[in-house]
C-alpha cells in the first residue's frame, strides 16, 4: 500500500461501549459449516497518547473506497455487499492491525493489535467507530493476515460504515474471488465433488459481473442472501472451495460475446425451463431456455409433500387485492415439463389469475412443478419435484454429474446450452 501519514490512536483506539459483546438462487439450505476454529483471544483497547507514525510505518491506503462508483469497483473486480441495514449499533472483532478513516481520508487512524470496535449510529446523519464520529461513511480496512468478524462471519475486506438517516449500513468493499470463497459454500455444500464446485464457481462469477454492470444502489452492488447470492464472508475459506475458485479463476460464461444472468437453484425435477416461466420480463436466450436433467433424482429435493397452513395462503391472497375467504388453488398454466407458471386463486368473493412463482415466494412452496394443489380445511396440501425456480443449472443435478464423471465444462454446457465458457482479461 503506498504511504500516507497516519495516527496512531491508543494501542490503539479509544473503544467506546467494551462491555456490550452485529442469485437469486435458490434458497435452499445448504450443508452446515463446521464450527470455526476461534481465534486468538483479543485484548481490549485503551487509549493512549496521538502519535504521528515514523515515515516506515505507513500503510494506510492510498484511497479510500468511492461507494458510489460501481463502474470503478468493476474495473477493478471489488463487489460491494451488503452485510446489514437498518443497524444502529455493531461490534466488529479484528484479528490485528486495521485502518480506520473516513471517506474524504480526512481523519485516519490505525490500531495495532486486535481488539472490539464498537460502532454505533451517534445521532445527527453520524456514525461513529470507537472515537471516531463522522457525518462521512467510515471505512475499517484490515491489514494483511487480518480478519474482521461481525455477527460471527469472518470477513477479510474493507467494512463500510454508511449513515443512512437515522441508522446506518454496512457493506463491505471485496475483491471478487474472496467474495467467492463466501458464496460457494452457502450455495453447495463444500464436501460435494470438486468438479461440480467449479461449475457453481464459474456460474456465481458470471452473475456477480452480470450484476456488476447494472448495479443500482449507491453504496451496494449485492445482497448477502437469497436476493443475490448467500454470503457468509470469505475470511474463512475450505480446502475443496478455494481450490475450485482458484482453479476457474477468470472463467465465466457468456453468450454472443456478453455475460448473462447465470440463474441456479436446488434441484429442477428432471428438467428446468426458459428463463420466461419463471420471469416474464426476462430475456430468453438460448443459455436460459431450458436443458434436460438425468442427475438429480438421487437427491432428497427431488420429490415433496408439502403442508401449508391456510393463514399463509389467506394472507397472500389478501395481499394481492383478493378478498374473501380462500376456496380453491388449481394450476391455471404448465409449461412442457410440468412446471406451473400460473395459478388461479377462488375465494367466497372472486378470482384471480396469480404467478406461481410469486405465491411460491409468499407461501414457501418448495416448487412450481406441482403433481398436487389441494386446498383441504385450514391446509393447502401441495406434492410435486424440484426445490427453486427451476432456471439456468440444477445444483443437485451438477452433484449429480461431477459424481458420474463429468468435469465442469460439461456441467456448465449442460445447463447453459450454447454458452461459451470464457477467460476473462485481469
Amino acid at each position: 500500500m503506498k504511504a500516507t501519514h497516519l495516527i496512531r490512536f491508543g494501542a490503539l483506539f479509544c473503544v467506546l461501549g467494551m462491555s456490550i459483546a452485529c442469485a437469486v438462487p435458490s434458497a435452499r439450505k445448504t450443508q452446515t459449516a463446521p464450527k470455526q476454529t476461534p481465534a486468538p483471544a483479543t485484548q481490549a483497547v485503551t487509549a493512549s497518547t496521538e502519535l504521528v507514525l515514523p515515515k516506515e510505518e505507513n500503510e494506510a491506503p492510498a484511497q479510500a473506497p468511492a461507494p458510489d462508483q460501481s463502474s470503478s469497483a468493476q474495473a477493478l473486480k471489488i463487489v460491494r455487499v451488503l452485510l446489514a441495514d437498518n443497524q444502529s449499533t455493531a461490534e466488529i472483532k479484528h484479528s490485528g492491525r486495521v485502518y480506520i478513516y473516513t471517506q474524504d481520508l480526512e481523519k485516519k487512524y490505525k490500531v495495532s493489535a486486535g481488539g472490539t470496535l464498537t460502532v454505533r449510529f451517534a445521532g445527527n446523519g453520524q456514525v461513529q467507530v470507537g472515537t471516531l464520529k463522522s457525518n462521512q461513511p467510515i471505512i475499517i480496512e484490515p491489514a494483511k493476515d487480518t480478519l474482521l468478524t461481525w455477527n460471527a462471519n469472518s470477513y477479510a475486506g474493507k467494512l463500510v460504515i454508511v449513515p443512512v438517516q437515522h441508522t446506518f449500513i454496512l457493506v463491505e468493499h471485496v475483491d471478487l474471488e474472496n467474495y467467492l470463497y463466501g458464496v460457494l459454500p452457502y450455495e453447495m455444500s463444500y464436501s460435494w465433488p470438486i468438479e461440480a464446485l467449479k461449475a457453481q464457481a464459474v456460474a456465481a462469477r458470471t452473475y456477480t459481473l452480470k450484476t456488476l454492470e447494472h448495479s443500482k444502489n449507491k453504496y451496494f452492488d449485492l445482497y448477502s442472501d437469497v436476493r443475490s447470492q448467500m454470503y457468509k464472508g470469505g475470511g474463512k475459506q475450505y480446502p475443496s472451495v478455494k481450490e475450485a475458485v482458484d482453479a476457474t479463476k477468470n472463467k465465466v460464461l457468456t453468450y454472443n460475446d456478453q455475460l448473462f444472468y447465470t440463474y441456479y437453484h436446488g434441484n429442477c425435477g428432471g428438467g428446468t425451463d426458459d428463463v420466461t416461466s419463471w420471469n416474464t420480463h426476462a430475456k430468453s436466450i438460448k443459455p436460459l431456455g431450458g436443458a434436460s436433467c438425468a442427475y438429480d433424482s438421487h437427491s432428497k429435493s427431488y420429490s415433496f409433500k408439502q403442508d401449508i397452513p391456510y393463514a399463509k395462503v389467506s394472507s397472500y391472497v389478501h395481499g394481492i387485492g383478493l378478498p374473501g375467504s380462500v376456496k380453491s388453488v388449481k394450476v391455471a398454466h404448465r409449461t412442457s415439463t410440468g412446471r406451473a407458471t400460473k395459478l388461479t386463486v377462488h375465494t367466497s368473493k372472486g378470482t384471480k389469475t396469480i404467478a406461481c412463482n410469486n405465491f411460491r415466494l409468499a407461501v414457501g412452496l418448495r416448487s412450481c412443478k406441482l403433481t398436487k394443489l389441494q386446498l383441504s380445511g385450514k391446509t393447502l396440501h401441495a406434492a410435486g419435484h424440484g426445490y427453486g425456480h427451476g432456471i439456468g443449472m440444477c445444483q443437485d443435478g451438477a452433484n449429480g454429474m461431477a459424481k458420474a464423471g463429468k468435469n465442469y465444462e460439461q456441467i456448465l454446457k449442460n445447463y447453459y446450452p450454447g454458452a461459451k465458457i470464457t477467460t476473462i482479461k485481469k
